[in-house]
């Protein structure tokens, strides 16, 4: 490896480092869809709604990611796993 390119290697590795070392910064906390609009009872038979619950291959999108209550996440996993044991939902995509 040449000098120069050895160089330029450790200016990457020295940006990451003052990258790393800058402040963390949360972004917006994301709200319950379902306590927003106080819905009470997740239906296994919108599957409309559900998609937007899971990822194009057919999982489930944790928490953290879709920003439910534990509550309502657990009235959605419900909900979806219904869904799939009547075929309203497919369980995986084909490929």
């Amino acid at each position: 490896m040449a000098r120069d390119q050895r160089r330029d290697t450790r200016d990457n590795r020295d940006n990451f480092r003052d990258n790393r070392d800058a402040p963390f910064r949360r972004g917006r906390r994301k709200r319950c869809r379902f306590c927003m609009d106080k819905v009470d009872f997740i239906d296994y038979k919108s599957t409309e709604i559900l998609r937007g619950f899971m990822t194009d291959r057919g999982k489930l999108l944790p928490r953290r990611v879709s920003g439910n209550c534990a509550k309502h996440q657990r009235h959605v996993t419900r909900a979806i796993k219904r869904a799939r044991n009547i075929a309203l939902v497919p369980f995986t995509t084909q490929q």
